[in-house]
């Protein structure tokens, strides 16, 4: 009994840190936008090096859920749980590199108004962080059917990022003084689409952890 109580504690911690870096990661997205708007290089120089904290989130919760297999040879749900661990600590981690990378990009960029000079990449920025947003809370909650609509708002932002190509091909005709900055922006917006896509990702596992499907392919 003492055994599983002590297991039990550890699959909530597990659980505990999971939420911790879900919502570290979900902050830095935020303030990344925030500092893009507001222009604020300070906040952008924070979020690169908070990154690293991530990281450090990502190689604990890592090392834990190793442990977890080893010492109590998890099966079932339980398997399930710390599998899907394993996975979306990676996709958190990627979106918390690009948020640092987007980060970098402001710095870089440092133009009045910059956050407005492609039309569509606002639009694109507030879907992306939607869909970060919505899938920590599917994961966090189990929520199979958010999880789901979730993994269809991919398509929108993959229209936004197409979007957002035109609206640079357009500044390079119109003001080739810019071309450094739209290209720039360009980059933020590819960035935003990856971002996109490992929120799919956690959509994902999540529907993993609860059905052991993946893809609607039965693994666990």
């Amino acid at each position: 009994m003492r055994t599983r109580i002590t297991y039990e504690h550890e699959l909530g911690e597990l659980n505990r840190d999971l939420k911790e870096m879900a919502h570290m990661v979900e902050h830095a997205i935020e303030q990344t936008f925030v500092a893009f708007e507001d222009q604020d290089y300070t906040l952008a120089e924070d979020i690169i090096k908070g990154d690293r904290t991530v990281n450090d989130m990502e190689r604990a919760i890592e090392s834990r859920c190793l442990s977890l297999i080893l010492r109590q040879q998890p099966v079932a749900g339980d398997l399930r749980l710390v599998s899907t661990a394993l996975k979306v600590v990676t996709d958190l981690e990627r979106i918390g590199d690009h948020a640092s990378d987007i980060a970098e990009l402001i710095l870089r960029i440092r133009a009045e108004h910059a956050y407005h000079i492609v039309k569509h990449l606002p639009t694109m920025a507030a879907a992306a962080g939607n869909m970060v947003h919505e899938a920590i809370e599917a994961f966090i909650g189990q929520d199979l059917t958010r999880a789901e609509e979730i993994i269809k708002k991919d398509d929108e932002v993959d229209t936004l990022f197409n979007q957002v190509k035109i609206d640079v091909i357009e500044l390079l005709k119109t003001s080739p003084d810019q071309a450094d900055q739209g290209i720039d922006l360009l980059m933020v917006a590819k960035y935003l689409e990856r971002i996109g896509d490992h929120a799919v990702n956690v959509c994902e596992w999540t529907q993993f952890s609860k059905t052991g499907a993946l893809k609607n392919v039965r693994i666990m």
